[in-house]
C-alpha cells in the first residue's frame, strides 16, 4: 500500500485482499484507491445466500475481501464478455440486518455504498468482525467509478436476480476515490459530523417566525419533527 499526501488530506492506494494491518492504517476521511478484486452483494444476494442457504457461487474468501453495495450499468460485449461503463453505490444502511451472517459467512473486510450503516452497526457489528466502511463521493460519481473497472471476471446468478442484484466480480485498478467512513475501532466519520451539526443546529431556529403556511402535520417544534 501506498501512501500520499497532499495539501488536503491522505491518500490509500490499497492493493486487495486487504491486510487487516494495511486496513488499521487507513484514517477517517482519507481518500482510498483499490487495486485487485471487488464483488457486488447486496439483499438480493443475501437474501439467496442467507436466509434460503444456497451455497456461494464462488469460494469468496479466497479472492477478496471486499463488498460494493452497488447497481452495475453493465452490457454484453459481442464476444460474451461485458462492459461497465459506469456503476453506482446503494445505501447500506438497508442491508443491515443481513450483515452480522454476511461478514462472518464471507469474510468480507471492507463494505463500499452511501450513506453509511446505522450507528451502532459500527461499533456492534463491523468492528467486531474487523470490518470498515468506505463511502462514495458525493452523487455523479458513476462513470468515474466505472472507468477503475478493467473486467468482469465472473457474473453469478445474472439471469434470476437481473443485473443490479446479480454477484459481479470486478478487476479493479486505482477504483475510486472513496472516503474512509469507519474504522477498526467502530468510529464513524458521519456520526462524528452528525453530532457536531446537531450541537449547533438549535441555533438555526432560533428567532424564526412561525411558518406562513402550514402543511398538514408541520410543526416549527424540532421535538415532533419526523425525517
Amino acid at each position: 500500500m501506498v501512501t500520499q499526501q497532499n495539501d488536503e488530506m491522505k491518500i490509500f492506494h490499497l492493493d486487495l485482499p486487504a491486510k487487516t494491518d494495511e486496513i488499521a492504517k487507513l484514517e477517517l476521511g482519507a481518500a482510498v484507491y483499490l487495486n485487485g478484486l471487488v464483488y457486488t452483494a447486496r439483499e438480493g444476494v443475501y437474501k439467496r445466500v442467507l436466509d434460503e442457504g444456497q451455497a456461494l457461487p464462488v469460494d469468496l474468501k479466497s479472492l477478496t475481501n471486499v463488498n460494493f453495495h452497488c447497481s452495475p450499468a453493465a452490457a454484453p460485449n459481442a464476444d460474451g464478455s461485458y462492459k461497465v461503463g459506469a456503476v453506482t453505490a446503494t445505501a447500506s444502511f438497508r442491508f443491515s440486518k443481513w450483515m452480522p451472517r454476511w461478514l462472518e459467512t464471507s469474510g468480507c473486510r471492507i463494505l463500499i455504498g452511501k450513506g453509511g450503516m446505522p450507528a451502532e452497526d459500527y461499533k456492534k457489528v463491523l468492528a467486531p468482525h474487523g470490518a470498515i466502511y468506505l463511502t462514495t463521493v458525493g452523487y455523479g460519481t458513476g462513470a468515474l467509478l466505472g472507468r477503475g473497472i478493467e473486467q468482469v471476471k465472473e457474473v453469478h446468478w445474472l439471469d434470476d436476480l437481473g443485473i443490479a442484484q446479480a454477484m459481479w466480480i470486478f478487476q479493479v485498478k486505482n477504483f475510486g476515490p472513496f472516503i474512509v467512513e469507519s474504522d477498526l475501532e467502530g468510529n464513524s466519520l458521519f456520526a462524528q459530523h452528525g453530532e457536531e451539526i446537531n450541537a449547533g443546529i438549535e441555533k438555526l431556529y432560533q428567532g424564526l417566525k412561525p411558518p406562513a403556511l402550514h402543511r398538514f402535520g408541520e410543526t416549527d417544534d424540532r421535538k415532533n419533527e419526523v425525517m
